[in-house]
């Protein structure tokens, strides 16, 4: 299996060189999975996600909109949007910042930078939420994060407080990750 080969790193004094290189190499072993498992493991994550969802009560949703390999939750929002859940998506904003804003419809969006997806309207969502979907790159077994380098979940999940989830496939979870001081644990990892 391949979380085996993410082990390589474990040992590591981390640089940021080293916090590079692994980046890459989970976004390289993220890229090579399979269709068929990708979009198997995919479902059964909208699943559990919809789950955790009912079982907190939540009523306001933040997830992000799928990129590249990432986990395509696309048909859990869809869901959610049916079922009267208010879903708020990311904006990134310059100087590590995001808005966000209110999702209406998976038919309604634009590209924004770094690849992502947002809503094409600007109507920002300022009250509580109650779930956090967050991707990563990796999590370790403390449920810290490694992301993509911007830092923009990290400031985002300070300045709130509701239950973070945080997801990956099963290759992407190991055993320790560096930790700086502005980093936010999840309050679970679910891979």
């Amino acid at each position: 299996m391949l979380y085996g080969q993410s082990c390589y790193f474990l040992d590591l004094q981390y640089t940021m060189q080293e916090k590079a290189a692994l980046r890459r190499y989970m976004l390289e072993e993220r890229d090579k999975l399979n269709a068929s498992v990708k979009e198997g493991f995919d479902r059964i994550m909208c699943e559990r996600l919809e789950r955790l969802i009912k079982e907190k009560q939540a009523r306001v949703v933040h997830a992000y909109l799928s990129m590249g390999s990432e986990i395509n939750i696309l048909p859990l929002l869809d869901r959610l949007l049916l079922e009267g859940i208010t879903v708020v998506t990311p904006k990134a904003m310059k100087g590590r910042k995001i808005k966000n804003l209110a999702l209406h419809s998976l038919e309604d969006l634009e590209e924004g930078i770094f690849g992502t997806k947002h809503p094409a309207h600007d109507e920002e969502f300022t009250g509580e939420i109650d779930v956090f979907i967050i991707p990563g790159l990796a999590f370790d077994r403390q449920n810290y994060r490694l992301g993509y380098g911007a830092g923009y979940y990290d400031h985002l999940l300070s300045e709130h407080k509701g239950y973070k989830a945080g997801i990956c496939y099963p290759f992407q979870l190991t055993d320790k990750l560096p930790v700086e001081a502005h980093d936010v644990a999840m309050d679970e990892v679910l891979f």
